[in-house]
Protein backbone atom coordinates (compact mmCIF):
# COMPACT_ATOMS: atom_id res chain seq x y z
CA UNK A 1 0.00 0.00 0.00
CA UNK A 2 1.11 3.63 -0.51
CA UNK A 3 0.41 7.13 0.88
CA UNK A 4 -1.04 8.97 -1.88
CA UNK A 5 -0.84 12.74 -2.10
CA UNK A 6 -4.38 14.52 -1.05
CA UNK A 7 -5.50 17.57 -3.35
CA UNK A 8 -5.86 20.85 -1.44
CA UNK A 9 -8.32 23.61 -2.51
CA UNK A 10 -8.45 25.73 -4.76
CA UNK A 11 -7.41 23.08 -6.97
CA UNK A 12 -9.34 22.76 -10.00
CA UNK A 13 -9.55 19.22 -9.94
CA UNK A 14 -11.32 18.97 -7.25
CA UNK A 15 -14.47 21.01 -9.26
CA UNK A 16 -14.29 17.54 -11.97
CA UNK A 17 -17.04 15.03 -12.20
CA UNK A 18 -15.61 11.68 -11.40
CA UNK A 19 -16.48 9.14 -13.95
CA UNK A 20 -18.13 5.62 -12.95
CA UNK A 21 -15.83 2.35 -11.95
CA UNK A 22 -16.14 -0.29 -14.83
CA UNK A 23 -15.57 -2.95 -12.62
CA UNK A 24 -13.79 -3.50 -9.24
CA UNK A 25 -10.51 -4.77 -10.23
CA UNK A 26 -7.39 -5.49 -8.80
CA UNK A 27 -6.21 -2.00 -9.88
CA UNK A 28 -9.68 -0.30 -8.00
CA UNK A 29 -9.35 -2.43 -5.01
CA UNK A 30 -5.84 -1.19 -4.73
CA UNK A 31 -6.62 2.40 -5.12
CA UNK A 32 -9.36 1.68 -2.69
CA UNK A 33 -6.66 0.09 0.03
CA UNK A 34 -4.04 3.18 -1.05
CA UNK A 35 -6.95 5.60 -0.19
CA UNK A 36 -7.96 3.96 2.86
CA UNK A 37 -4.36 4.15 3.99
CA UNK A 38 -3.76 7.58 3.35
CA UNK A 39 -7.42 8.68 4.87
CA UNK A 40 -5.99 7.03 8.67
CA UNK A 41 -2.40 8.61 8.33
CA UNK A 42 -4.19 11.76 7.40
CA UNK A 43 -6.07 11.41 9.53
CA UNK A 44 -9.43 11.78 8.78
CA UNK A 45 -13.25 9.65 8.42
CA UNK A 46 -13.13 9.65 4.80
CA UNK A 47 -11.43 10.26 1.55
CA UNK A 48 -12.62 10.43 -2.36
CA UNK A 49 -10.69 9.43 -5.13
CA UNK A 50 -10.27 13.27 -6.90
CA UNK A 51 -9.08 13.92 -3.55
CA UNK A 52 -5.88 12.13 -4.76
CA UNK A 53 -5.97 12.97 -8.33
CA UNK A 54 -8.08 10.05 -9.62
CA UNK A 55 -11.41 11.23 -11.21
CA UNK A 56 -13.34 7.47 -10.66
CA UNK A 57 -16.15 6.90 -8.68
CA UNK A 58 -14.32 5.46 -5.31
CA UNK A 59 -14.84 6.18 -1.89
CA UNK A 60 -13.76 5.54 1.93
CA UNK A 61 -15.16 6.05 5.18
CA UNK A 62 -14.46 5.03 8.48
CA UNK A 63 -16.09 6.96 11.46
CA UNK A 64 -15.44 4.72 14.13
CA UNK A 65 -14.02 6.09 17.31
CA UNK A 66 -10.47 6.00 18.20
CA UNK A 67 -11.76 3.51 20.76
CA UNK A 68 -13.64 1.12 18.67
CA UNK A 69 -12.56 -0.96 15.91
CA UNK A 70 -12.30 0.33 12.78
CA UNK A 71 -15.00 -0.01 10.64
CA UNK A 72 -13.75 0.64 6.99
CA UNK A 73 -16.38 0.87 4.04
CA UNK A 74 -14.39 1.03 0.54
CA UNK A 75 -16.90 2.12 -2.35
CA UNK A 76 -17.03 2.19 -5.51
CA UNK A 77 -20.19 3.97 -7.86
CA UNK A 78 -22.27 5.07 -4.45
CA UNK A 79 -24.97 6.51 -5.65
CA UNK A 80 -27.87 8.00 -2.40
CA UNK A 81 -30.99 6.30 -3.75
CA UNK A 82 -33.13 7.47 -0.81
CA UNK A 83 -32.67 10.59 1.67
CA UNK A 84 -34.70 11.30 4.47
CA UNK A 85 -36.56 14.69 4.84
CA UNK A 86 -35.33 15.14 8.62
CA UNK A 87 -31.77 17.41 8.07
CA UNK A 88 -29.27 16.99 10.49
CA UNK A 89 -26.25 19.79 10.76
CA UNK A 90 -22.89 18.44 11.28
CA UNK A 91 -19.25 20.86 11.67
CA UNK A 92 -17.59 19.42 8.34
CA UNK A 93 -13.73 19.79 7.69
CA UNK A 94 -11.94 17.93 4.80
CA UNK A 95 -8.32 16.91 4.01
CA UNK A 96 -8.60 18.83 0.81
CA UNK A 97 -9.62 22.14 3.20
CA UNK A 98 -7.10 22.02 6.04
CA UNK A 99 -8.05 23.22 9.03
CA UNK A 100 -10.77 24.43 7.92
CA UNK A 101 -14.24 23.65 9.11
CA UNK A 102 -18.57 24.64 9.00
CA UNK A 103 -21.68 23.81 9.58
CA UNK A 104 -23.20 21.97 6.90
CA UNK A 105 -27.04 20.66 6.96
CA UNK A 106 -27.56 17.68 5.05
CA UNK A 107 -30.26 14.89 5.00
CA UNK A 108 -30.12 13.31 8.72
CA UNK A 109 -29.93 9.65 6.84
CA UNK A 110 -29.55 8.29 3.68
CA UNK A 111 -29.21 4.52 1.85
CA UNK A 112 -26.42 4.01 -0.61
CA UNK A 113 -25.75 1.58 -2.99
CA UNK A 114 -22.47 0.72 -4.33
CA UNK A 115 -20.11 -2.34 -4.94
CA UNK A 116 -17.63 -3.31 -2.49
CA UNK A 117 -14.30 -4.06 -1.99
CA UNK A 118 -15.34 -7.29 -3.99
CA UNK A 119 -17.65 -5.86 -6.81
CA UNK A 120 -20.29 -7.23 -5.07
CA UNK A 121 -23.62 -4.66 -5.09
CA UNK A 122 -23.93 -3.67 -1.67
CA UNK A 123 -26.74 -1.28 0.28
CA UNK A 124 -25.95 0.94 3.02
CA UNK A 125 -28.42 2.19 5.48
CA UNK A 126 -26.37 5.56 6.96
CA UNK A 127 -27.83 7.70 9.88
CA UNK A 128 -25.55 10.42 12.02
CA UNK A 129 -21.90 10.85 11.41
CA UNK A 130 -21.90 8.29 9.03
CA UNK A 131 -24.61 9.76 6.86
CA UNK A 132 -23.18 12.99 6.92
CA UNK A 133 -19.75 11.48 6.11
CA UNK A 134 -20.78 9.31 3.13
CA UNK A 135 -23.02 12.21 1.44
CA UNK A 136 -20.08 14.62 1.95
CA UNK A 137 -17.74 12.10 0.11
CA UNK A 138 -20.30 11.72 -2.42
CA UNK A 139 -20.45 15.29 -3.59
CA UNK A 140 -16.49 14.74 -3.88
CA UNK A 141 -17.36 12.82 -6.86
CA UNK A 142 -19.57 15.75 -8.70
CA UNK A 143 -16.83 18.15 -8.20
CA UNK A 144 -18.58 19.60 -5.15
CA UNK A 145 -16.94 20.94 -1.65
CA UNK A 146 -18.54 20.73 1.94
CA UNK A 147 -18.11 24.93 1.52
CA UNK A 148 -20.25 24.96 -1.56
CA UNK A 149 -23.10 24.26 0.77
CA UNK A 150 -22.52 27.19 3.03
CA UNK A 151 -22.78 31.49 2.02
CA UNK A 152 -20.66 32.95 -0.50
CA UNK A 153 -18.74 34.91 2.21
CA UNK A 154 -17.41 32.42 4.44
CA UNK A 155 -16.81 30.39 1.34
CA UNK A 156 -14.52 32.93 -0.25
CA UNK A 157 -12.95 33.83 3.15
CA UNK A 158 -11.85 29.57 3.20
CA UNK A 159 -10.75 29.58 -0.08
CA UNK A 160 -8.42 32.58 -0.10
CA UNK A 161 -6.88 31.29 2.98
CA UNK A 162 -6.07 28.36 1.21
CA UNK A 163 -4.80 30.12 -1.45
CA UNK A 164 -2.47 32.32 0.48
CA UNK A 165 -1.57 29.23 2.44
CA UNK A 166 -0.63 27.17 -0.88
CA UNK A 167 1.15 30.53 -2.65
CA UNK A 168 3.09 30.77 0.86
CA UNK A 169 4.16 26.96 0.68
CA UNK A 170 5.57 27.36 -2.61
CA UNK A 171 7.48 30.35 -1.71
CA UNK A 172 9.39 27.98 1.11
CA UNK A 173 13.10 26.70 -0.09
CA UNK A 174 12.83 23.58 -0.63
Amino acid sequence: MALLPILVAPDPRLKLKAKPVAAVDARIRRLMDDMAETMYAAPGIGLAAPQVGVLERVIVVDVAKDDEKPQLLRMANPEVIWRSETLATYNEGCLSLPEHYADVERPAECRVRYLDHEGEIRELHATGLLSTCVQHEIDHLEGTLFVDHISALKRNIILRKLQKLKKSKELEPA
